[in-house]
């Protein structure tokens, strides 16, 4: 499964690459602006960074206004893919993007209905939200869910699943569980994998016998 770090942070990113967690990064406008960085001076930093996708997003709502600036933000790198939300317009620029050679992720789907339609447009990833599904107390993994069962029927479904609003390890844990090609998450949330009370009482047990020895 792929991890991808949602974060315009450099410093994140180079934290996650270190421990082999940095498959792409995920950004949006918010995320650059807490940064206090050029926005593309920032993304194409980002993408020397990784090898795999970074995802960049414009802020245009018609299908023109996201094209001409998907072509902008596609030519800033060859791993830059254009960000969209999952609109009619933004299905439209999907659609002519693919027939560009340019790739895209459908960002904000909230139900199989939105990924049935972005994979049909041409998505090279969908970015369906669970956390802000659990945060109106629908279940956000039951979407996963759906989702892997309905591409698994379609074998030509080329378009990847990047599970996002990932708030816990557990969601992470089920996106594989579920088969998601992969999950973007904040590093804090990396951070939190890595802990277990056993492993710190086992690793003080071990300290305390070795200095005893």
């Amino acid at each position: 499964m792929k991890f991808f770090v949602d974060s315009a942070d450099v410093n994140d990113i180079k934290a996650a690459k270190a421990l082999g967690l940095a498959d792409g990064v995920t950004t949006n406008p918010t995320l650059i602006r807490r940064s206090g960085r050029d926005f593309k001076e920032a993304i194409q930093e980002i993408a020397e960074l990784v090898s795999g996708p970074v995802l960049a997003e414009p802020v245009g709502e018609t299908t023109e206004g996201i094209l001409k600036e998907g072509r902008i933000l596609a030519g800033w790198a060859p791993n830059v893919y254009v960000k969209i939300p999952l609109t009619k317009a933004g299905l439209e620029a999907v659609h002519v993007l693919r027939q560009e050679g340019i790739k895209s992720a459908l960002t904000l789907i909230f139900s199989p209905a939105q990924a049935l339609l972005a994979a049909k447009a041409g998505a090279s990833i969908i970015c369906p939200f669970v956390g802000r599904l659990d945060d109106i107390a629908q279940p956000g993994m039951d979407l996963i869910s759906d989702i892997a069962h309905i591409y698994s029927q379609y074998p030509d479904i080329e378009t990847e699943v990047i599970v996002a609003s990932v708030r816990t390890s557990n969601h992470v844990v089920e996106a594989a569980e579920y088969g998601a090609d992969g999950v973007t998450l904040p590093f804090k949330v990396i951070t939190q994998m890595m802990k277990h009370p056993l492993t710190d009482s086992g690793i003080e047990q071990f300290l305390a016998d070795w200095n005893k020895v």
